[in-house]
């Protein structure tokens, strides 16, 4: 089973993941230019990039200052989603051993608090939606089902890890997990992490190129 979730499983997740990708942004480009032609015309690189730019740095847009507990475990959210994956060094291992494909990694203790940091603020980001009234009126039970796809493979990594139930089962159900979610992103609001580029961009060139007026 190792081998097969190691192997063509995760070919075919990747697979979808890439392919999806291209396919999601062609379609969303397509469909700009039939329903908003104009919005080409006015894009503005630098605009683009001012918006980019502050929306990616803590603190950078006034939404963000408005909100700042919101904001710091936000933001550690999604730098541990990304990051810990990439420079876990068992992963660099698996990647070179299948691959050949190697990088810097950070230690293994490192990644353990990052993995509990983000599993903390995947359970805040779920009593958010649970208390507050403004983000509970537009949650779904799709919500909670992405927030659970994002977080499974480091619970499963975590206890993995720690080895605190059998080894080789928990290892399998954690490489199934991140395989899920990345099939998922293509199909599902964890596409952002890719669409951010271009819904910032044009945001950034409509109201900055068009109207000189700052989005953050």
């Amino acid at each position: 089973m190792y081998d097969l979730v190691t192997g063509p499983f995760a070919w075919v997740a990747f697979g979808t993941f890439v392919i999806g990708m291209i396919v999601k942004l062609v379609s969303l480009i397509i469909l700009a230019r039939k329903k908003d032609k104009v919005v080409f015309d006015h894009l503005d690189l630098g605009w683009s990039i001012r918006s980019i730019f502050y929306w990616l740095i803590p603190f950078g847009s006034r939404g963000m200052r408005q909100k700042p507990v919101f904001t710091i475990i936000s933001f550690a959210f999604h730098v541990c989603l990304l990051t810990t994956p990439i420079f876990l060094l068992s992963h660099n291992i698996l990647w070179d051993e299948k691959w050949h494909i190697t990088w810097w990694t950070v230690s293994e203790r490192t990644a353990d608090y990052m993995t509990l940091i983000l599993i903390g603020s995947a359970m805040f980001l779920v009593i958010r939606r649970i208390v507050s009234p403004e983000v509970r009126i537009v949650t779904t039970a799709y919500d909670y089902i992405l927030i659970a796809i994002a977080t499974a493979p480091f619970i499963t990594g975590y206890l993995a890890y720690h080895q605190w139930f059998d080894y080789k089962t928990i290892l399998i159900i954690h490489i199934i997990s991140g395989e899920v979610m990345l099939i998922a992103i293509p199909f599902t609001k964890l596409s952002h992490m890719v669409i951010f580029f271009l819904s910032r961009s044009h945001i950034g060139s409509e109201f900055g190129q068009r109207r000189g007026s700052k989005t953050w």
